[in-house]
This record gives C-alpha cells, sequence and structure tokens, in this order.
C-alpha cells in the first residue's frame, strides 16, 4: 500500500503529484520507524485517494534524505505542489498523524 521511493525516482513523483503527499523517511534498524509503520498503513488505507503517502529508507536514498535535512527517524514529511507544508519526527499515534493530514488536507 505504501511504496518505496528512491533517490531515483523522488523528485519526479513529487513533481507529478496530484494530491498532497505524505513522505515517511525511516530506516529498516529503526526501532521507532518499525512502530510507527502500521500508522502510516493505515493513514494510507484511510486517507486513499487525498494523500499519496511514501516511505523513504533513509539508507537506500541518502540524497533525498539529505536535501530536507533529516536528522533523526522517523521524520515524516507532508508535500504540496512539491513543497514542505508540514512535518513532525519520531513515533505518534493514529490521532496525531491523521491531524496534521487533516492540517495539511484543509
Amino acid at each position: 500500500m505504501v511504496t518505496e521511493l528512491t533517490d531515483a525516482d523522488f523528485k519526479s513523483t513529487l513533481d507529478a503529484a496530484q494530491t498532497p503527499i505524505l513522505v515517511d523517511f525511516s530506516a529498516s534498524w529503526c526501532g521507532p520507524c518499525k512502530a510507527l509503520a502500521p500508522t502510516i498503513d493505515k493513514v494510507a488505507g484511510d486517507y486513499d485517494g487525498k494523500i499519496a503517502v511514501y516511505k523513504v529508507d533513509i539508507d537506500n536514498a541518502p540524497e533525498s534524505a539529505a536535501s530536507f535535512g533529516i536528522m533523526s527517524v522517523p521524520t515524516c514529511i507532508f508535500f504540496r505542489d512539491g513543497k514542505e507544508v508540514d512535518r513532525f519526527m519520531g513515533n505518534a499515534d493514529l490521532r496525531t498523524v491523521k491531524g496534521h493530514v487533516d492540517r495539511v488536507l484543509a
């Protein structure tokens, strides 16, 4: 349900987006990232068609992570029209994540 982006397709995916985007910057070795993953998957399902949800493994896409100043994972960034409009860091519960999504969609 949640597609992983790499440095090769990150920018083109952002540029082609018809809806706002949520990108979950994470890493395979990160415990809080694993804890957040089911919440991100649920948001992707609940907001299907309203917001596109992607994951970026910072080890597989270091240029994309560096270009947005990702210093810790998980970091989730929301984009609209290719520009960052919101972000949060660390694990968050479903209500908190949905609150961010609702603000971005408002």
